[in-house]
């Protein structure tokens, strides 16, 4: 890439994050406040609904590149009709910051934007795995790409419950997937992963702890649906689409949190729709971890998982999934620490 087309880009990017902003401090002074309660850490009602800067910025920027950009042009109705879901998931989730609907209700918008994305053509065909080597999908791959883009969207969502956690994530993340897709000659991924970066770029000075203002429904649940799309069309990268794990693997953090919880709370006998407090942060920051600290901790999982993410690109398919392992080991270790200062300090899950 040519270094005008760089600056290009980097000056469009800055513009997106000014956007992103401005609607952010919309947002603070025309608010949708989000009261305490006995499942939330803070203690004042704040404002909510900052995710709306991530959501126009990255709007701007697909119409820029489905108008005027010379590289990147939506494949039609491929990308298109995956975006307007995306939109529309958006909206919902905002009516759900205003009026608090039931999960019901929001998981219904997210199964209808994924389908859509399935319908276009964003279908994991097949995947390289360990030992058995290139593995056709067919219709298992329908099913697994459903729950990928419904798991990963809601796992987001559910890790949105601290101070710049999941911003600084995203933030890290979609920088990340844009540099490793300009690397790959991967246009379209790239400028959907910048135009993600920008808008949380504007987004995060905002929700630094002491946070002026939470993302919302509408800012994660959207964040992690374009990841998750991005991740089925990462997967394009190589034949045997197992570049498909390099966005897990970025937000392994969120996603190893999520899991572990939602896996605990079941096997607990708990039901696992119902609000609560007990993710891993939120056990970090009740044994005493600041919510600042909690958020750089894991900014630098993200860090970690994009340079293994870098390594992972030049390793021979069969070698790719042990990249994995060390993100893998990492989180373990994670759990452990945050496990061991429970018992330290006497806390429960519940």
């Amino acid at each position: 890439m040519q270094i005008t087309a760089i600056l290009t880009h980097l000056g469009f990017a800055l513009f997106l994050a000014l956007v992103s902003a401005g609607c952010v401090v919309l947002m603070i002074r025309f608010p949708i406040l989000d009261h305490p309660d006995a499942r939330k850490a803070h203690l004042h009602p704040t404002p909510k609904g900052g995710g709306v800067g991530v959501v126009v910025a990255f709007m701007i920027g697909m119409l820029a590149l489905f108008v005027i950009a010379d590289i990147a042009r939506l494949v039609p109705l491929q990308f298109l009709g995956v975006i307007l879901a995306a939109l529309a998931m958006a909206g919902v989730a905002l009516a759900d910051d205003a009026r608090d609907f039931r999960f019901v209700v929001k998981l219904a918008a997210q199964a209808g934007a994924a389908v859509v994305a399935v319908a276009s053509g964003l279908v994991l065909e097949r995947l390289a795995v360990p030992v058995l080597g290139e593995v056709q999908l067919g219709w298992f791959g329908v099913g697994l790409t459903l729950f990928w883009i419904l798991g990963c969207t809601n796992a987001v969502n559910f890790m949105d419950g601290s101070d710049a956690l999941v911003a600084s994530v995203m933030l890290v993340a979609s920088l990340a997937l844009a540099l490793i897709s300009a690397s790959e000659g991967a246009w379209f991924v790239y400028a959907a992963s910048l135009f993600l970066a920008a808008g949380f770029a504007g987004f995060l000075p905002f929700n630094l702890p002491p946070a002026r203002i939470f993302m919302g429904d509408v800012g994660s649940q959207f964040a992690g649906f374009v990841m998750a799309v991005l991740a089925v069309a990462a997967a394009r990268f190589d034949a045997s689409q197992i570049s498909f794990l390099i966005v897990p693997l970025l937000l392994l953090g969120l996603l190893f949190d999520a899991g572990f919880t939602l896996l605990r709370r079941a096997l607990a006998g708990e039901r696992v729709s119902t609000p609560h407090r007990t993710h891993l942060y939120q056990m970090a920051v009740r044994a005493g971890v600041q919510p600042a600290h909690v958020a750089a901790i894991h900014a630098g999982f993200t860090v970690f998982h994009a340079i293994l993410a870098a390594v992972f690109i030049q390793l021979a398919p069969a070698w790719k999934p042990a990249v994995l392992l060390p993100a893998l080991a990492v989180q373990l270790l994670w759990a452990a620490w945050v496990l061991a200062r429970m018992r330290a300090r006497g806390l429960a899950f519940q």
